[in-house]
């Protein structure tokens, strides 16, 4: 039976795992703090809390529960037809959100359906399913459309200590509101459909403690490019990567969600960290969030959510920002930046030959040198957009940037809010027209040129400096060569019509 959001939240499940989707199972709530939690790190508790059972003996491989998901138009298609196949239902249609983000047009002057038909197929099928099965499904035109993860947390469907599931890597965001979430193939799509279960192989533990002073114009961009530089592109490969220290408890929510996005580009396929009053303070009030008396025990069960003092980790790095600067990527992979001052390195001194190999495909296929600035390097477009900074904080910061600007000859610039809610806010603010007085194009939200598969694309030789999560080979087009930074930094190279440092502007 279908049922409301108000019922959704105070649905008591059996056992323990459902009733995490707001703590209000009496039994997690009696034992939460009991001695079978001690020496446990944040992450094994959530984990243990949505174990149905343990597969292996060495417990690592697991059936556990998944407590939401959200499906997009693109990955999610086969395992909606797995479902027909094999005459099955979606268990709980309610826990489901569908999204049309990724095949979908930016354009101000956008359609409903794509004009593409293969995208209009997509986005049909997956408008169908909503129907079919019980679902919500969010297409353009309707105010509450956005990013798929985006809307997830804006909406309050995210909550500490749940465990999610869905069809991108991306996912792992959700753990800047202290939830276990990571990426899943189309089969496991299928499965949680049916089952609100997956089979899962539990991951090790690893701490990331920042610490040291935040410069000026240093962003949480900035500190995530740094931390997976300092980490490599595969330092957390296997680790569910916990992230403490006074530099994040300083950040904003808004900020640990690019930082937890972008934890997945050192292989972390899930980071975390501990909900506090400020992620309380965000969530009160959303949509899908718990509310009156509710809230409260909610509340009481979310602060909790810790690692314990004595908790053992299987891996453990501090890293300390103090002197870092606005940062920008160089190569082809976001551990391949660099800060404004620096020049991009040589790759003869990397002992590593992988390493040293990609630097030097790399470089070649940016078109760039060893030890050149990587300040005053022309562009050509500027994009800000992503889930991983599209929400109304990176706006704001662009465009105080902006505000009383223009664009430099040559360039063209793109802004994709990552949610109409978010385009609705800051045009509120009069956000849009200070983009649009600067020369950008205000766009509706999808994932646009973050992964251009949407018509909206760059063209060979086209340099882009963008405030999105990749930057791999054609991410934006063919042979289009593109560099991370934050928002600020996007904005002020648009003016400037080269990289430049936003401390400067």
């Amino acid at each position: 039976m279908k049922m409301d959001h108000m019922g959704e939240n105070q649905k008591v499940w059996p056992l323990k795992f459902g009733a995490v989707l707001t703590g209000l199972d009496s039994k997690i709530l009696e034992t939460s703090g009991g001695s079978e939690m001690t020496t446990k790190t944040l992450y094994d508790k959530i984990v243990d809390l949505h174990t149905i059972e343990k597969l292996s003996a060495d417990g690592i491989e697991r059936l556990v529960y998944i407590d939401r998901t959200v499906v997009n138009e693109y990955t999610s298609p086969q395992a909606f037809s797995l479902l027909r196949e094999n005459g099955l239902k979606v268990w709980r249609p309610w826990a489901t959100l569908g999204t049309v983000d990724h095949v979908n047009s930016s354009a101000p002057d956008r359609t409903e359906f794509p004009a593409e038909e293969n995208a209009c197929t997509q986005v049909k099928y997956l408008i169908k399913n909503g129907s079919d099965f019980g679902f919500e499904v969010l297409n353009n035109g309707n105010p509450k459309q956005g990013i798929e993860h985006v809307v997830m947390v804006e909406r309050g469907k995210v909550l500490p200590g749940m465990q999610i599931g869905a069809g991108d890597s991306h996912t792992a965001m959700y753990g800047a509101l202290g939830a276990v979430a990571y990426g899943i193939g189309t089969s496991d799509i299928y499965h949680y459909l049916a089952t609100s279960t997956l089979r899962y192989k539990k991951l090790k533990n690893m701490r990331v403690r920042a610490t040291g002073a935040r410069g000026k114009a240093v962003t949480a961009k900035d500190i995530i490019l740094f931390i997976v530089k300092k980490l490599g592109a595969g330092g957390c490969t296997g680790h569910c990567v916990e992230f403490c220290g006074p530099v994040i408890s300083d950040l904003s929510v808004e900020e640990r969600l690019t930082l937890c996005n972008m934890a997945v580009e050192c292989a972390g396929r899930s980071s975390i960290i501990a909900p506090d009053q400020k992620v309380f303070d965000y969530l009160e009030g959303r949509e899908f969030a718990p509310k009156g008396e509710t809230w409260s025990k909610a509340v009481e069960f979310w602060k909790t959510l810790k690692s314990d003092e004595e908790a053992l980790f299987d891996k453990e790095v501090e890293i300390d920002i103090t002197g870092l600067e606005p940062s920008v990527t160089w190569g082809t992979s976001p551990d391949q930046n660099c800060t404004i001052s620096e020049s991009i390195p040589d790759p003869v001194s990397i002992t590593d030959p992988k390493i040293r190999a990609d630097y030097e495909r790399a470089l070649a296929y940016m078109g760039l040198e060893a030890g050149q600035k990587i300040k005053g390097l022309p562009i050509t477009h500027a994009f800000i957009g992503s889930c991983t900074n599209s929400r109304i904080e990176d706006l704001r910061a662009a465009a105080e940037v902006l505000r009383g600007k223009k664009l430099a000859s040559g360039v063209k610039a793109f802004v994709v809010p990552g949610s109409t809610q978010v385009r609705a806010q800051a045009e509120k603010e009069g956000i849009d027209k200070i983009f649009k007085d600067a020369g950008w194009e205000w766009r509706n939200s999808g994932c646009s040129l973050c992964l251009a598969m949407n018509g909206d694309i760059l063209g060979a030789g086209d340099r882009c400096i963008s405030a999105t999560n990749r930057n791999f080979e054609g991410r934006q087009g063919v042979q289009t060569r593109t560099h991370l930074a934050s928002p600020a930094m996007v904005a002020i190279a648009s003016v400037k019509g080269f990289i430049a440092d936003v401390r400067e502007e």
